[in-house]
């Protein structure tokens, strides 16, 4: 019997979360290097699969097959193709920079008796053990769902994921809310955060258990219909015509599994839970939300929708490629329009999430591929502008626009990462997110040319609210309030470098990825009974 690689990306983060919250209360410093080290075992075990991974071999590798829940035909079954080889590897490069920025987020402050950094004196005391634990458990779940090829074990990880997620909004929340220091001066500024704070995880959890339900309604329908949870089966069935599902059953279906998947990618408009997520996390968490989460809607999309219902899926593209249309365009209208940088970021990502769901649902191999590749780069790409956008808030304490100025003539190593960071999120060539984002338009454009048109009105609205964002915040003359703020230290230096170095390198070389992914996406061509249009040229006379 191989060694069980697939089982054992997903089981180390989930046993490391537990040993993590097991550290005592006192060895603060042991949780945080030991959460460290498991996320990095986790990056090494990513990496192994990575490696094993045959691109032009089956379409579902590492294969894992056990029986589970048998009255139910409900089997723990896990493959990997390129798509989900490619975002367990996202999610594994992400973590450890997420733990190294949150190292001192839920640290107890001096005025509970903690010994923490002058930087967090204003955090009230959090369990520093719990919050990393919550977020190694996250990794385990979100690569588990990767990795799951049983409709059924797909529901439960999807589903389990909102609970840890739920804590570290609601419990581990941002205290630099733009509004907080006026309440705070009143004496009601605790009482206020944490009523935004809970706002902020309830609304994202009613959000998302409604498309959940509604999902576990299709799941139960397909089940009904197939007679098991198998996707490879059901897959395989539908494709030699031994599955016959009649239209309407078939797009109801469809229907239920997409909406709980454009709850959480989030697609308009259904995204209203993301800006209150983002904006009342910590920079780490709301990383976690935006750069890992939310990528498991769009996975879904192309590895359940499409390979499902397929017919339903070609019967619902035209609403929602305008869906995904109006998701570019409004969300990156608001993000010109933000005051607060955090949820700047988080309608940009609302923007960019719109072109994800844009190239799927554009039935093209470039289209396709081009949102695959979109997903990892933007994963990086908004998870260094977040981070050090997490950097300059803590050190200023406030989330305003309006607050900043001149920055890059105190901390212009800081302002320079945040440049990089934010020409990634435009798309500038030679990084990372130009060239999926130039593979969505152009694989838009060769079957649906005018939905591929209007798309590129996004792109000249990310680099306004870009630019403008780097130009009010880092620019001009100095504010006496930031005249103070240090440079990036040496370990938020090596949170943001890994993440720049990868912006450069996929920009210049995609080759790595683009060869472990485009195999995946002919086979989800293959699914949905596509091809790619032919150009229309006129011979030479």
């Amino acid at each position: 019997m191989s060694f069980p690689l697939l089982t054992a990306a997903a089981a180390l983060p989930a046993l490391g979360a537990i040993a993590t919250a097991a550290v005592p209360a006192g060895r603060r410093t042991a949780a945080k290097w030991l959460a460290l080290l498991v996320s990095l075992g986790t990056l090494v075990l990513a990496a192994v699969i990575a490696v094993r991974f045959e691109p032009g071999g089956d379409r579902y590798q590492l294969t894992e097959s056990h029986a589970w829940i048998a009255d139910f035909g409900v089997r723990y079954e896990l493959g990997v193709d390129g798509i989900a080889v490619a975002l367990i590897a996202l999610t594994a490069v992400l973590i450890p920079p997420i733990i190294l920025a949150g190292w001192h987020d839920a640290d107890p402050s001096p005025a509970s008796g903690g010994d923490t950094p002058a930087e967090t004196k204003n955090y009230r005391w959090r369990p520093t053990q719990g919050f990393f634990a919550l977020i190694l458990s996250v990794e385990a779940m979100v690569i588990l769902s990767f990795e799951a090829t049983d409709v059924f074990l797909f529901y439960i990880l999807f589903e389990a994921m909102l609970i840890p997620m739920y804590f570290l909004i609601g419990g581990f929340g941002d205290r630099a809310a733009p509004a907080r220091q006026a309440a705070a001066a009143a004496g009601s500024g605790d009482e206020n955060a944490a009523a935004q704070r809970s706002y902020a995880a309830v609304k994202f959890l009613l959000y998302n258990l409604a498309g959940g339900l509604i999902m576990l309604a299709a799941v139960i329908g397909l089940y009904v219909v197939a007679g098991n949870f198998s996707l490879t089966e059901i897959a395989e069935a539908r494709a030699n015509g031994t599955l016959e599902m009649a239209t309407n059953t078939e797009r109801l279906l469809f229907l239920g599994f997409f909406f709980a998947f454009a709850v959480k990618a989030p697609l308009w408009p259904l995204h209203t839970w993301l800006p209150n997520a983002m904006g009342e996390s910590t920079a780490p968490v709301a990383v976690l939300i935006t750069a890992v989460v939310d990528k498991v809607g769009t996975f879904a999309m192309l590895r359940f929708c499409l390979g499902l219902f397929p017919e339903a899926s070609e019967w619902a593209t035209p609403v929602i490629l305008a869906l995904a249309l109006v998701s570019i365009v409004y969300g990156a209208l608001l993000a010109v329009g933000q005051r607060d940088i955090k949820r700047l970021i988080a309608y940009a990502s609302i923007s960019h999430f719109g072109f994800i769901i844009m190239g799927i649902f554009a039935m093209t191999t470039q289209g396709q591929s081009g949102a695959t590749l979109y997903m990892v780069n933007h994963g990086i790409s908004t998870a260094a502008l977040m981070l050090v956008a997490g950097f300059l808030i803590s050190r200023r304490g406030s989330r305003l626009i309006a607050d900043y100025g001149g920055v890059q003539k105190v901390a212009p190593v800081l302002a320079g990462t945040f440049l990089i960071g934010g020409l990634a999120t435009l798309s500038l060539p030679g990084l990372a997110p130009f060239v999926s984002e130039f593979l969505v338009l152009v694989g838009t454009f060769a079957r649906y040319p005018v939905v591929g048109i209007i798309a590129t009105f996004g792109i000249v609205l990310a680099a306004l609210y870009t630019l403008v964002l780097y130009q009010r915040t880092m620019t001009g003359p100095v504010k006496e309030e930031v005249r103070s703020i240090p440079d990036l230290r040496l370990r938020e230096l090596v949170v943001v470098t890994p993440l720049i170095a990868l912006l450069v390198f996929l920009g210049v070389f995609p080759k790595p990825l683009t060869d472990i992914v485009n195999p995946a996406v002919e086979h989800t061509m293959s699914d949905v009974q596509k091809k790619d249009p032919q150009p229309e040229v006129e011979a030479a006379k």
